[in-house]
């Protein structure tokens, strides 16, 4: 059963939950090693002299982990498309062990003047840690097809 959403089918105030995913030290070393090497990042013992007094993933590392759940959990027909993101924010570090999830919910909605077949949906995405603390929050506006007709 295709549960895929066109624009049509999405209104303000619906709201989605992804399933969860827990974040290893392998998988925070593997990542800060190739994309943001900093002491925080890569070395555990080095990072409890750093700001986050503490092993701490990258925020690049926790916006590449809410994609992945974003993909899995809004519904849009055609695949998550983005078409910019507006505000981005960590206002908690992830840390190794932490197991997170998203809830989204949508926010804004508009036709494009452009392109009679789509439409904006501007959803709220927080991804939260096991406590319910957001590690991070982003406000993407995505492109959904409208409903063909007929």
């Amino acid at each position: 059963m295709n549960n895929r959403k066109y624009y049509d089918d999405f209104k303000v105030g619906d709201k989605f939950k992804s399933s969860e995913l827990t974040v290893s030290e392998a998988d925070v070393l593997a990542f800060a090693n190739t994309f943001d090497p900093q002491p925080f990042h890569t070395d555990p013992i080095a990072a409890k002299a750093t700001f986050f007094g503490g092993h701490v993933a990258s925020g690049w590392h926790t916006s590449a982990l809410t994609m992945r759940l974003v993909v899995e959990s809004l519904p849009v027909e055609g695949g998550v498309i983005g078409g910019g993101v507006e505000e981005l924010r960590w206002p908690n570090a992830l840390k190794p062990g932490d197991t997170i999830h998203l809830e989204s919910e949508v926010i804004e909605m508009r036709t494009l003047k452009s392109r009679a077949d789509m439409g904006l949906v501007k959803f709220r995405v927080v991804t939260l840690n096991q406590h319910g603390q957001p590690v991070q929050s982003m406000l993407p506006n995505l492109f959904a097809p409208r409903r063909p007709a007929g």
